[in-house]
């Protein structure tokens, strides 16, 4: 009798959600990394060294700049992780090293304080609290992060105008809607952190202005069972922005394509079908996207090309999930209830139902998709896990589809930026 060959076990993928931050104009300046790996519930107090050179590990190995899209990295720091000095491995100028609320005060840590210092990285004070222990750490902060959500606002105010100077930025933290915003703007505060621009503040349009009236017709377009060239070409050329970044599109190296590109129609007979409406989803919500805070297009394509991903693995009927995940933050994009982009559109019913119902939390066939996506987005690996079983779906494909769908997403909004002399 042979030995029953068994399957290999899934190699463990790093978990790493971010968190935008953002300036007072809702510029997003940097993003913070909440790390997790597939063995953290079974890890031991004897492994926390490899759990942290897994951590740098994963953050090589995925890369900032996907990670971050360009932005600096604010990365929780541990205690352990500070002494142990694994931070070298890290470039100063893309990293902030953020110490978690734990760390205490005393000479080692200060050592590891000015180390960091001398060597150009730049610390973050997390949780910082209005009788916090760590106060003579304050001189090596270059922020120092408050949770807006745990202290009434003149205290808060007070610990703006006690700490903050030119040499160290006070960061609101858990700023999740505008009225939070509104708060701590008044506060003082000059960063925030949070996915308040997610919500805006305002959702009362009723008509769709011009330009935008042509991006949803597209969309239209491409959601009709059949493509119709002749319709898709002249809605392009009514919009120049879509044709330039359309021949930019198919002469930049993504494609490698032998000669130049030189016509509407050419693109679109190169591209093809499949390819055409795929390079429309994108194209048009880059360009809806390019007045509203850059993580509201990235998180857009993220979210397509995850569900996208997923799609093989769950039953999902004639849906397209990649539409699912684009229109998502659509209404956040155009600042515009979802009922009123969708309403024309020839979308599949359970689809259109799942979009609205979104919002409002009740529940459709395609809720497990979608709560995954949102859950995966925030970092809440509880949510993540829960869903991912119902699915049946492993952590480590779960996180391999998320990372690949921001490398794409990296990707694809890295060509599609408008040179400043095209912009002028």
């Amino acid at each position: 009798m042979g030995i029953q060959a068994h399957p290999a076990p899934e190699k463990a993928v790093p978990c790493i959600a971010r968190q935008p931050i953002l300036t007072a104009d809702e510029n997003v300046i940097a993003y913070e990394l909440l790390v997790r790996d597939e063995a953290e519930e079974t890890r031991s107090k004897t492994d926390t060294d490899e759990a942290t050179r897994a951590t740098i590990d994963a953050l090589n190995l995925i890369g900032l700049g996907v990670l971050c899209d360009g932005r600096v990295a604010f990365i929780p720091c541990t205690h352990a992780m500070l002494l142990m000095g694994y931070f070298s491995l890290l470039p100063p100028a893309e990293v902030v090293i953020e110490l978690q609320d734990k760390v205490p005060d005393d000479e080692q840590v200060r050592g590891a304080c000015e180390a960091l210092k001398q060597s150009g990285y730049r610390v973050a004070l997390d949780n910082f609290a209005p009788d916090d222990r760590r106060s003579g750490l304050v001189k090596f902060a270059d922020y120092l992060k408050i949770d807006i959500r745990q202290y009434p606002p003149d205290q808060t105010a007070a610990l703006v105008t006690r700490y903050g100077s030119k040499l160290c930025c006070m960061l609101a933290t858990k700023v999740e809607n505008r009225q939070n915003f509104v708060d701590a703007k008044h506060s003082g505060f000059t960063l925030y952190q949070g996915y308040f621009f997610h919500h805006p503040e305002r959702l009362r349009a009723r008509q769709i202005p011009g330009n935008q009236a042509i991006y949803l017709q597209l969309l239209q377009e491409v959601a009709k069972p059949e493509l119709d060239f002749n319709a898709i070409e002249e809605l392009i050329k009514r919009e120049l922005s879509l044709c330039y970044r359309l021949l930019r599109y198919l002469n930049s190296p993504l494609l490698a394509l032998a000669s130049p590109v030189n016509s509407v129609r050419h693109a679109l007979t190169l591209l093809g079908e499949r390819e055409t409406v795929r390079w429309i989803r994108m194209a048009t919500t880059l360009v809806m996207g390019q007045e509203k805070a850059s993580d509201l297009v990235l998180s857009c394509l993220v979210r397509a090309r995850f569900c996208e991903l997923l799609g093989p693995k769950v039953p999902h009927g004639k849906s397209d999930l990649f539409l699912m995940g684009m229109l998502s933050l659509m209404d956040a994009i155009l600042e515009m209830p979802i009922g009123v982009l969708i309403e024309e559109l020839c979308l599949d019913p359970e689809l259109k139902a799942q979009l609205l119902s979104g919002k409002s939390g009740s529940k459709t066939p395609l809720s497990p998709i979608y709560d995954l996506m949102i859950a995966r987005e925030a970092g809440n690996w509880e949510t993540v896990t829960s869903i991912g079983k119902q699915l049946n779906m492993s952590l480590v494909f779960i996180s391999q589809s998320y990372n690949e769908a921001m490398r794409w997403a990296h990707q694809i909004t890295s060509a599609g930026r408008t040179p400043a002399a095209a912009k002028a």
